[in-house]
């Protein structure tokens, strides 16, 4: 098949289900943060933090299917730049504990769970270690997270050591950066699937699986497009503050974590993880035999099951 012809014939995936809820959150000063909400609209409140690709949506049908017969509210809050939510430039990752202390007040919730997807893992560590929301975590689930890369509890290895070696260069040319990458990105952003295709071939085999799925590809490509509303700024500050001083320390985490990874996951590689787990006042690893960065999309209801036996 030609080119032109593939153009004009795009391959078919499932259309993605949209959330039972989506909006924006109203911070004090005039920020908003993008939302996406799915399960039971009454019950226990689980946030969910996306990782640095990812948006609102970016919760696969397993999770979805799990949230409703568990019965919780997961809530997927977008990062500053990305999807709906305004651009900020936070100092640290420890800024993000702020603002969603004040989504947990506008939810009226004094008790959730909170969950975070690879460059969330630290986010979601940062809710349950400091003030003013840590008294609200009930425990945290980490799913394919990222490790310091600075710090006395710094490990070298993957993804972090590229972070932390930028991370000047991406605080000085944050913005130029971004749209860089808006520039080289936009012009993909017709032909998704097909940069879908390009992108999940470049992974490990047992990523490849993941990323076969339909359902998996439709999340993405949906997820893609969301995302790009925030001009790539998000993808950018991730980069960023992954890349320097997360602002607190792993043993400041108070709350209960049970952190899912892959043991051959080459983007953060399960020896650092392993570290950093210890450090933790209560943690525990479940490791995935055999499976890599991306094999946790299909432990979804396993955190959630967590989560519900948490709250």
């Amino acid at each position: 098949m030609s080119l032109s012809s593939r153009l004009r014939h795009p391959p078919k995936v499932p259309r993605v289900e949209k959330p039972r809820a989506e909006g924006q959150f109203h911070l004090t000063g005039g920020r908003r943060l993008g939302y996406a909400e799915f399960g039971n609209p009454t019950g226990p409140v689980v946030l969910w933090f996306h990782s640095t690709l990812g948006a609102r949506r970016q919760f696969p049908m397993i999770g979805r299917r799990a949230a409703e017969k568990l019965g919780l509210r997961v809530i997927i809050i977008e990062r500053p730049g990305t999807g709906w939510s305004d651009s900020h430039r936070y100092g640290s990752v420890s800024d993000w504990v702020a603002d969603i202390a004040q989504v947990a007040d506008a939810l009226d919730v004094e008790r959730l769970g909170v969950v975070g997807l690879s460059g969330g893992g630290p986010y979601a560590l940062a809710c349950g270690a400091l003030a003013p929301l840590v008294a609200r975590v009930a425990a945290v689930a980490v799913l394919d997270g990222t490790v310091p890369s600075v710090g006395p509890e710094a490990t070298p290895g993957g993804v972090v050591d590229v972070a932390h070696r930028f991370h000047r260069l991406l605080t000085q040319l944050r913005r130029p950066l971004s749209v860089l990458s808006t520039i080289l990105l936009a012009p993909l952003i017709p032909f998704a699937h097909y940069a879908y295709r390009i992108y999940a071939s470049r992974w490990p085999e047992d990523d490849r699986r993941v990323l076969a799925d339909p359902e998996v590809q439709a999340i993405f490509v949906d997820d893609m497009v969301n995302a790009f509303h925030g001009r790539c700024l998000a993808m950018v500050d991730d980069a960023r503050l992954l890349g320097r001083d997360w602002g607190f320390r792993l043993v400041d985490v108070k709350v209960p974590v049970r952190w899912w990874h892959g043991d051959t996951d080459h983007v953060v590689p399960i020896a650092g993880v392993q570290k950093a787990v210890a450090l933790l006042q209560d943690g525990e690893l479940v490791e995935r035999s055999g499976e890599s960065h991306l094999g946790g999309f299909a432990k979804i209801d396993e955190v959630l099951e967590y989560m519900r036996a948490s709250l």
